[in-house]
């Protein structure tokens, strides 16, 4: 009789940790498609999308954090108006930009491999967060060379970086500042 009572509280334990995941992965996806939504349009729109993303990755985890940036992207492929401009769709990820929002992806995976392969420092945080960003960066100029020379003409190497990088890096360092002081305040309150 006590092996059925334990086996039922860990079966419950399990059950109600996979909930509490699933509400925070819930709260991220949300958090995320709430900062797109504040932009200023230009050719690539500022928004707080990357805030989100490193505040969701830094918060849940590599794992948790990931799966949310996964089911964002999902969520807006399926017309969700979670994009910046509050649009959604195929076409939006199909766009010169979509690859800097497939991008994303790759902020929670580098943070993911960090984290398991060395201890939670903040150094690790700066540094995987930096470097996912960097992959960001690269896949998402790839994908707006390709899509937007297709679509207009080739436009060379330099002018993607100047028009879509470029002008971001001093406000993303600032986004990932801001995310590393909010995780922070939080880790110490609520334990995620």
């Amino acid at each position: 009789m006590r092996g059925a009572t334990t086996y039922q509280n860990k079966t419950v334990a399990k059950a109600a940790r996979h909930t509490r995941d699933l509400t925070y992965i819930a709260l991220a996806v949300g958090l995320i498609s709430v900062c797109s939504w504040i932009s200023v349009p230009t050719v690539v729109p500022f928004t707080l999308q990357t805030f989100a993303v490193f505040a969701s990755v830094l918060l849940l985890g590599g794992k948790r954090g990931t799966i949310s940036i996964l089911c964002y992207i999902l969520l807006g492929l399926t017309g969700a108006p979670v994009f910046s401009n509050m649009m959604g769709g195929v076409g939006v990820l199909a766009g010169p930009t979509g690859g800097y929002i497939i991008g994303f992806m790759f902020v929670g995976l580098t943070y993911w491999l960090f984290e398991t392969a060395l201890p939670k420092r903040l150094w690790m945080q700066i540094a995987s967060l930096v470097l996912g960003l960097l992959v960001c960066y690269a896949f998402g100029t790839a994908w707006f060379m390709l899509v937007y020379g297709q679509r207009f003409g080739e436009v060379s190497l330099v002018s993607a970086l100047t028009t879509c990088v470029v002008p971001f890096v001093p406000v993303d360092i600032v986004k990932l500042a801001l995310a590393l002081m909010l995780a922070r305040a939080i880790e110490k309150r609520i334990k995620l």
